[in-house]
């Protein structure tokens, strides 16, 4: 199963996930700003976009593929690398995962 070279586990899963977390920003924003338009504001916990008036149908029809399509090219891509990094699972999705959210989160934060 891992024939080949073995690469260096934190090179290659910090490495490839920055990189993606780049592209990952604009689907992360339409996370949020789904969560914050509907869900969260029908719970009370935030304030909806007052022009926000078009409904969740073109969320759906528009934000969802986004979604979609790059957490499965995300998924793709890590399992490739997943199956010549010496990392167990259970290590490397969620590293994965974090290292993916840092440009978003520096831009969230504005540093």
């Amino acid at each position: 199963m891992n024939n080949g070279r073995m690469w260096k586990p934190w090179s290659a899963l910090v490495g490839m996930n920055l990189l993606w977390g780049i592209p990952a920003v604009v689907p992360v924003w339409l996370l949020w700003y789904f969560l914050v338009n509907w869900p969260l504001a029908a719970l009370g916990w935030s304030e909806p976009e007052p022009t926000e008036n078009d409904g969740m149908l073109p969320w759906l029809l528009v934000g969802g593929p986004v979604v979609v399509l790059f957490a499965l090219v995300w998924w793709f891509a890590n399992r490739a690398v997943l199956r010549r990094t010496v990392l167990t699972p259970r290590m490397y999705w969620p590293v994965s995962a974090l290292v993916t959210f840092v440009p978003s989160l520096t831009l969230m934060i504005g540093l």
